[in-house]
């Protein structure tokens, strides 16, 4: 998946208009014709993420405002660390300062997270995976963060893979038909079936799934169904997964696990933008 520079522009767009709305009363305060340099540090460790957009918001608001990353997106940083220097026009740095952050604060989070979990389960073999449960609007841009700290991305959304889920499973009148009808739908399309017990499993495991994705199984199910599947089919555990059972989950043998948390439960990363002296 690649990241689109059409949805960039059209977020930073958004969030520009609903700060700045009018205009920036007090960013008037200074001289029109005032020029300053300007830094982003860190007040925590962290792993950063969110170039594409605070490029895009200064580009947007000033594009003669210099930017120069000390850091690339994926690297690990600690408190103190200059991450950005900026230098241009105080007004439009000024103004530009809180939607940046923002981006920056929010999406280095997410990529925080995520290698803060891999880095529990380096030893063994599974990928961790997003899910569809990200910030309303950020959806490329958290799975853009994922993958950034070296996590994968599960679908990005309705249209680009099948998951057949208990109530599609009871619409469609079972396993076999729900699968059957995905495949004439979209052949080219991949298809993961959700079972919650392991006569499902082997019910998705009779008509090829994809991808199998063993819903809230406790450790001794997941060793079963590894077993059981013997490698016909990719298996994905899911549901409640946090750092405490992430190794557990992991060592059991399963390929995927995917964890909402990455994209729902994270905690913006201290970041602050600090004005130098005039350039």
């Amino acid at each position: 998946m690649t990241i689109s520079q059409a949805n960039i522009a059209a977020l930073v767009r958004s969030a520009l208009e609903e700060d700045i709305g009018s205009g920036d009363i007090t960013a008037a305060l200074i001289a029109a014709d005032s020029q300053v340099q300007a830094k982003i540090i860190a007040r925590e460790p962290g792993t950063l993420c969110g170039q594409p957009w605070v490029d895009e918001v200064f580009r947007q608001v000033d594009d003669s405002v210099q930017l120069q990353w000390q850091l690339k997106d994926g690297a690990r940083f600690q408190p103190g660390e200059v991450l950005l220097l900026i230098s241009g026009n105080a007004r439009s740095i000024m103004t530009a300062e809180r939607s940046a952050l923002n981006f920056l604060q929010t999406l280095s989070a997410t990529a925080t997270r995520t290698a803060e979990l891999l880095a529990l389960v380096k030893h063994t073999d599974v990928k961790l995976l997003d899910t569809r449960k990200t910030l309303p609007g950020l959806r490329q841009a958290q799975k853009y963060a994922v993958r950034i700290a070296g996590g994968q991305n599960h679908r990005m959304g309705l249209y680009d893979a099948f998951l057949i889920k208990e109530n599609h499973i009871a619409a469609c009148g079972g396993i076999r038909a729900a699968v059957e009808r995905a495949r004439q739908q979209a052949p080219e399309l991949p298809v993961e079936v959700e079972v919650q017990t392991l006569d499902q499993l082997r019910e998705a495991l009779a008509i090829n799934s994809d991808i199998i994705m063993l819903d809230n199984f406790d450790l001794e199910q997941l060793r079963e169904a590894v077993a059981i599947n013997a490698g016909r089919s990719k298996l994905e555990a899911s549901g409640g997964v946090d750092a405490d059972s992430l190794v557990k989950i992991a060592e059991t043998g399963v390929d995927y696990i995917s964890i909402g948390a990455l994209t729902k439960h994270c905690r913006a990363v201290d970041l602050s933008l600090l004005l130098d002296q005039p350039a």
